[in-house]
Parts: structure tokens; sequence; C-alpha cells
């Protein structure tokens, strides 16, 4: 499936959405999001620097997923296309 070019505003809007990644804070045009797992996971902290431009290259785009946990990038994108 093909999809439209996403905003980092998109990317932002499903990620803090899905209650799983909290915007920690603004570092230039950068959002900043954060996940801090329950006590029962072994994970490290996650930390996602989203760029707020109007359009993310598709590398931009698969970076910011590898850096959240995704497993494969074409969902992630159908997950983003659903969510934002």
């Amino acid at each position: 499936m093909s999809y439209s070019p996403f905003s980092g505003r998109d990317v932002v809007k499903a990620m803090v959405n899905s209650g799983i990644y909290e915007w920690d804070r603004t570092n230039g045009d950068h959002a900043i999001l954060v996940w801090n797992p329950p006590e029962s996971h072994d994970s490290p902290r996650r930390t996602v620097p989203v760029p707020l431009h109007d359009e993310l290259r598709e590398g931009t785009l698969k970076e910011i997923g590898e850096q959240a946990g995704m497993q494969d990038f074409q969902e992630f994108k159908a997950w983003i296309d659903r969510n934002s």
C-alpha cells in the first residue's frame, strides 16, 4: 500500500495518542518522546526524537520506527496512517 508522506506532527500524534509514548519536551524543531517500560519489563527506557517537519523522508521515518521498537516498517506506516 502506498502512503502519502507523513509530517512529524502526524507521527507524534499517533505515538502520543496511543498512550505508549509521552511528549517529554521540545528541543529545537524536534519533539522528544519517551517510553518508560513497566517494572515487569527488562527493557531500557526509550527516547525517540521526531523532527516536526511538514514532510518526513522515508529514511527518517524508518529511523524513528527503529528507535521506537518497530518490527515491520510497512505495518508501522499503516499504524501511523490509522492513528494520525
